[in-house]
């Protein structure tokens, strides 16, 4: 998770996240059609759609574009049937790569990511090919704000989570996968929605990635993440600090 974390800093500050803005917006639509579908289509009593709605709004979502999104899905005119799907493979160096898909078309999905891990110096693997390198961890943060640290650490505890960290800006709290919706759902009843909430995958070990090497991985994130179906994509490359700067700088 560290290497995809300084990874999405990376283009951060690079500003691609403006130029992305469109296909993230998509992604998080989707996200939240299926979170409606999944249960009511009432934040109030569906917590993985309350998760979506908020992330949704902390990438500066339109309220309109939520709203007109729910409102199909309880309308019933919301017919598009979205499959999740996970995709694993190698890229350069040796690096680990798991993307995860919600499309509507799975031959499309496959042959896309095939292509991008190709013309990228990756090779697309079979189902489990990495992800016995990960572990699946739910995944809950929440912006600082005026929030004491001990007392995030207390609650989350108490809900059933394994562990918080802070960085400048959040909280970041993670759970065993079976005790994630509990977890959110208790301290979403405290501190409100959070910045976000999912399933992760968090790499076992780490690559460290030379320069070369770095640009080379990020090269191939950067072509999946542009993929109108992938919703996520996790590595395990691990690059220093000064690398990063200098990558930021390109």
């Amino acid at each position: 998770m560290a290497g995809h974390s300084k990874f999405k800093n990376i283009m951060h500050r690079k500003g691609a996240q403006d130029k992305k803005r469109a296909k993230e917006f998509a992604r998080l639509i989707r996200e939240v059609v299926v979170a409606a579908k999944s249960g009511l289509p009432d934040p109030e009593s569906n917590p993985r759609l309350r998760a979506a709605i908020a992330a949704a709004k902390s990438a500066n979502m339109p309220k309109d574009n939520i709203d007109r999104a729910i409102k199909r899905v309880a309308g019933g005119d919301e017919s598009t049937s979205y499959e999740e799907i996970r995709y694993e493979g190698y890229g350069p160096g040796g690096t680990a790569i798991i993307v995860e898909v919600m499309t509507d078309n799975r031959n499309r999905a496959a042959s896309e990511v095939r292509t991008a891990f190709g013309k990228n110096g990756g090779n697309l693997g079979e189902t489990g090919s990495v992800s016995f390198t990960f572990t699946q961890l739910g995944y809950i943060t929440f912006n600082k704000d005026s929030k004491d640290f001990d007392a995030v650490f207390e609650q989350a505890v108490e809900a059933g989570a394994e562990n918080v960290e802070e960085t400048e800006d959040l909280f970041e709290i993670t759970s065993a996968v079976s005790d994630f919706a509990q977890v959110r759902d208790k301290l979403m009843q405290v501190y409100g929605d959070p910045h976000e909430a999912k399933i992760i995958w968090h790499p076992n070990t780490a690559v460290d990635c030379n320069e070369e090497t770095a640009a080379k991985v990020i090269k191939l994130i950067d072509a999946l993440e542009d993929l109108d179906d992938v919703q996520s994509v996790f590595s395990n490359f691990e690059v220093s600090e000064e690398i990063m700067e200098k990558l930021a700088q390109q």
